[in-house]
């Protein structure tokens, strides 16, 4: 039983288990059935994703200093109890079921599911 981390959109691994989109919104021009079919993901999470105003910084972060700043305010983000919860419970849950997370960034290294991945270990989920 492991936690995947993932991007949304790129097809599923075997095994892979249910896919959770963390992502502020659902990807434009998808109709809502074609979600899953065309593997996005099959819950919307939101909760674990950077508000609005992050997401921005996050997209013009062009330095490493700049990219720095928006994982400390991410980081910060997710100490509060909602987001927080939903960590622990994800990562108890990756001892007991498959299913991965994810957002839609091209580039891994700079984007929040690389935060996530951390917060995640930091907490002792099972990672894949």
């Amino acid at each position: 039983m492991t936690l995947r981390v993932v991007r949304l959109g790129s097809p599923r691994a075997k095994g892979e288990g249910l896919r959770i989109g963390t992502v502020r919104r659902p990807p434009r021009g998808v109709r809502k059935e074609r979600y899953a079919k065309d593997d996005w993901y099959d819950v919307w999470f939101p909760e674990l994703s950077p508000s609005p105003a992050l997401v921005a910084k996050a997209l013009k972060a062009e330095t490493e200093a700049e990219w720095k700043g928006f994982v400390s305010r991410f980081k910060a983000e997710m100490t509060k109890p909602g987001p927080a919860h939903a960590l622990d419970l994800l990562a108890a849950l990756s001892h007991q079921s498959d299913f991965s997370v994810g957002c839609y960034c091209a580039n891994g290294n700079r984007c929040h599911r690389s935060v996530l991945r951390d917060l995640f270990k930091d907490r002792g989920a099972k990672l894949a």
